[in-house]
């Protein structure tokens, strides 16, 4: 058996952890065989005005690039990726880019993976957009694996998704963070943690990070490393460079040779 991602670049902290039941609980295809063979999986990226370029681009490009390392490995076709917004209509980044969406809340298919980007209003108004968090709390319980990047960890812990979970996010709202939603193990100087179903990142650059690590997750390290080979990502990273935390104990097996610190 080859080494797991996590041993092999030697930056793991695997602390003990139920099995994750998800939001939605009970006997869901969270269980079943993953990804399935036979279709493409569909990665959601929530845009909304003030998205911020980097954690939406970061990992739609890594996870759109599997269809290209997939064809006869019999692991299914790869990842559709495809944006939503609350109305299906256009949303302008942060830095000014212009999107047109490709599905509403209405009409958004079902969702295997759930991304959320941060955004400009991720610490105030779009927390206060209750169709939004209702909307988030709804797909996260449906979906395989939630991400957030940076910020995106905020509309996470206001569905309630993160309580009583491990999760990170952009280091200079670590205070914030940690005071708006006390329930949250918020774990700090980490590129990302993974706690069963859920993914959280700090965020920027280190959102390929993440997305990278999904990749080998779902396709193992040999796919992973076709994808970083396009992109010009090195995988897996040199122990240096990065910092993870797995609090799933399901995830990987690796010996806990990484540190990290909790806040508080």
């Amino acid at each position: 058996m080859r080494p797991t991602l996590l041993a092999a670049i030697l930056a793991a902290l695997v602390l003990s952890a139920p099995a994750p039941a998800g939001a939605g609980g009970g006997d869901d295809h969270r269980t079943h065989a993953f990804p399935p063979p036979d279709r493409p999986l569909r990665a959601a990226f929530l845009v909304v005005d003030g998205v911020y370029n980097s954690e939406l681009m970061a990992p739609y490009d890594v996870l759109h690039h599997t269809v290209f390392h997939l064809e006869g490995r019999g692991r299914g076709p790869g990842i559709e990726v495809f944006t939503v917004s609350p109305d299906g209509r256009p949303v302008t980044t942060f830095e000014g880019l212009h999107l047109d969406p490709h599905h509403s809340f209405e009409t958004a298919p079902a969702i295997d993976v759930l991304v959320v980007p941060s955004a400009e209003g991720s610490m105030g108004r779009d927390l206060e957009d209750r169709r939004m968090i209702d909307w988030v709390r709804k797909t996260a319980g449906e979906a395989r694996y939630v991400v957030s990047l940076c910020d995106g960890a905020f509309v996470l812990a206001e569905a309630g998704l993160l309580d009583g979970r491990s999760a990170t996010t952009f280091p200079g709202d670590y205070e914030a963070f940690a005071q708006r939603y006390p329930g949250v193990k918020l774990r700090i100087n980490v590129s990302f943690v993974h706690d069963g179903e859920l993914l959280t990142s700090q965020g920027g650059a280190r959102s390929y990070d993440v997305a990278m690590y999904l990749v080998d997750l779902l396709y193992g390290e040999e796919v992973a490393r076709g994808v970083g080979g396009g992109l010009l990502l090195p995988w897996p990273p040199h122990p240096d460079t990065a910092s993870y935390m797995v609090t799933d104990p399901d995830a990987r097996s690796a010996p806990a040779t990484g540190d990290a610190e909790p806040e508080g």
